[in-house]
């Protein structure tokens, strides 16, 4: 169940095309030792899974490459933004716990979980400023700088998730779809 869920809603971050998804997934009997088995084969290919809250039979799943994610926290606007937003450490962990930590302060999503999955600064700050109106185009995020380069990276996504599945459902398992990380 678990396999298929991170085919249907990660399949770009574990192309390596995007810096990470998030989901659903309700919570059956077997799903946190699932959780545990899947976690381990995504991190031999440099790919992470963390729960970010669990909540009425729910868990909101975060599937991320923390190398991208630290490239991400490393630039100086971002952490401008993120400092504004209350975070006080820059490392992929601290981050990724003071998010945790807003979600769990309040039912809405924080603004900023656009940052953690590979969103532009300039959409995340965009969407903020116009309260989610006025975008430009409209797919994974909702576009206000480049919206050209966005759906490409929008058709991109769609593509990875229609062979994914398509390999997926031929028997492929998730180990052989997950591209390694980048050598040091």
């Amino acid at each position: 169940m678990l396999d298929r869920a991170i085919i249907d809603h990660a399949s770009p971050t574990l192309a390596r095309l995007k810096l990470g998804n998030l989901f659903n997934l309700a919570t059956d009997a077997g799903f946190f030792t699932e959780f545990a088995e899947v976690k381990g084969q995504l991190m031999e290919k440099g790919v992470s899974m963390t729960l970010l809250r669990c909540k009425g039979g729910k868990a909101l799943v975060y599937v991320y490459r923390p190398d991208d994610l630290a490239c991400a926290l490393e630039d100086a606007d971002t952490r401008r933004f993120l400092s504004a937003c209350g975070y006080a450490g820059f490392g992929v962990e601290d981050a990724i716990r003071t998010l945790r930590k807003r979600l769990r302060d309040t039912d809405a999503f924080p603004h900023e979980i656009g940052v953690f999955l590979g969103y532009p600064l300039a959409d995340v700050l965009g969407f903020i400023a116009n309260g989610g109106r006025n975008c430009l185009a409209c797919g994974c995020w909702k576009v206000y700088s480049d919206p050209c380069c966005a759906l490409r990276a929008f058709a991109r996504y769609e593509k990875c998730k229609t062979v994914y599945q398509r390999l997926f459902a031929s028997g492929c398992p998730l180990s052989k779809l997950t591209v390694a990380r980048r050598p040091a």
